[in-house]
């Protein structure tokens, strides 16, 4: 019930950026991604639904074809199947929300 953010695991991803999963169930996941300035989360999709919301930094998001500038206390709807990227123009966290979980990242 309860995920100590200091008990988490650290994976690195692309170059200049981290993630550790925090509470999940078969049917959502949480997830503390932290980003330096001018890293780059690379396009990709998934089935999953998205949630995320930005927790500190600045961030170019593009989620299909429209591109947005977003910073602390904003946050982005990426839909299953859609291509997302990001490039951290500011150091700092985002964090994902899943549905279902990702179970990629628990591998």
């Amino acid at each position: 019930m309860f995920v100590f953010n200091s008990d988490c695991k650290i994976t690195n991803c692309e170059p200049g950026v981290t993630r550790k999963v925090l509470a999940y169930s078969d049917e959502l996941m949480m997830c503390e991604v932290s980003f330096q300035t001018g890293a780059k989360g690379n396009a990709h999709s998934h089935e999953h639904l998205q949630i995320t919301y930005v927790a500190k930094g600045k961030f170019e998001f593009t989620v299909g074809d429209e591109t947005k500038i977003v910073s602390a206390g904003d946050s982005i709807y990426i839909p299953s199947n859609v291509m997302h990227h990001t490039v951290c123009l500011e150091a700092g966290i985002l964090v994902d929300i899943f549905n279902p979980k990702r179970d990629d990242f628990l591998k």
